[in-house]
């Protein structure tokens, strides 16, 4: 009986075991290796590493390598060796879509070279991080904007024999771009010193304050300065898109250099609500 127990012990066993290595074999069927890719520095020249996604994890194996994002964009490393005597080293980068690349640095005097651009686009694209915003797109839609035919009715504002018309609203992504005509009916030139936007409390109280909050322009297109006598001029500026509440109102103010002829035009909530998709 003994003898029958053990047996049946040892057939149970070698069926865990046979199950455990079919098991095993199965994982080692989908492991894959990631080959390192090798990268020449040196310590007199910058190599970029040009990523399809923003950075979000760096690893340098020593810290003879010297590597940081470059300025303001997301998705460019840049890669140098602390010194001549540098040992071969490793580099591992983690970007937003998930992917892992790994690197194998190695030091040249004079690497042939410098910019690597990884992922499938043809042509890679800057990154740029919160609040820096490319310029020549900025330009490409501005300059869209100001081509277009349809006109904005209903917003403007004339005093001192100076015109300010808004003809034109549109938004792309979280940016808004106002297409602006301003006319000088007058003899005499109009030099242009400052164009300021506000967001401001729509009603106040006599002898009460009011809360304004000035918005940056981010691009200017077709900057106009000056305004002959007789004469008119357009102007598309970008800036970042904003809900404004009911109670408030965007103010758009243009001001005279040297002189006292400025205009303030006021753009309500529902004619934000107009604007059209580029």
């Amino acid at each position: 009986m003994k003898t029958k127990v053990n047996y049946h012990v040892i057939i149970l066993f070698l069926l865990v075991l046979s199950i455990g290595k079919t098991g095993m074999a199965a994982d080692l069927e989908t492991v894959r290796t990631i080959e390192a890719f090798p990268v020449a520095i040196s310590t007199n020249k910058t190599t970029n590493l040009i990523f399809p996604y923003a950075i979000k994890s760096v690893d340098r194996g020593s810290r003879d390598a010297l590597v940081q994002k470059a300025r303001g964009v997301e998705n460019i490393l840049q890669v140098k060796a602390a010194t001549t005597d540098m040992v071969e080293t490793n580099l591992t980068v983690i970007t937003a879509d998930g992917k892992l690349y790994s690197f194998l640095l190695h030091y040249d005097p004079d690497p042939s070279t410098l910019n690597y651009s990884f992922g499938n686009r043809e042509v890679s694209e800057v990154a740029f991080s919160p609040g820096n915003i490319n310029e020549s797109i900025l330009k490409k839609y501005a300059k869209v904007a100001a081509g277009k035919k349809k006109k904005f009715h209903g917003v403007k504002e004339r005093k001192y024999g100076i015109k300010l018309k808004l003809t034109g609203l549109y938004v792309k992504g979280d940016i808004m771009y106002y297409r602006l005509h301003i006319e000088n009916t007058s003899n005499i030139r109009y030099n242009i010193d400052q164009l300021r936007f506000f967001i401001r409390d729509r009603n106040r109280a006599k002898r009460t304050t009011y809360q304004e909050e000035e918005i940056t322009p981010l691009y200017n297109y077709k900057d106009t300065k000056v305004i002959e006598g007789r004469s008119e001029g357009d102007m598309v500026i970008a800036l970042p898109k904003r809900v404004i509440p009911n109670q408030k109102h965007m103010v758009v103010q243009l001001m005279e250099d040297h002189g006292g002829r400025h205009v303030q035009m006021k753009v309500k909530n529902h004619k934000l609500m107009k604007a059209t998709v580029l």
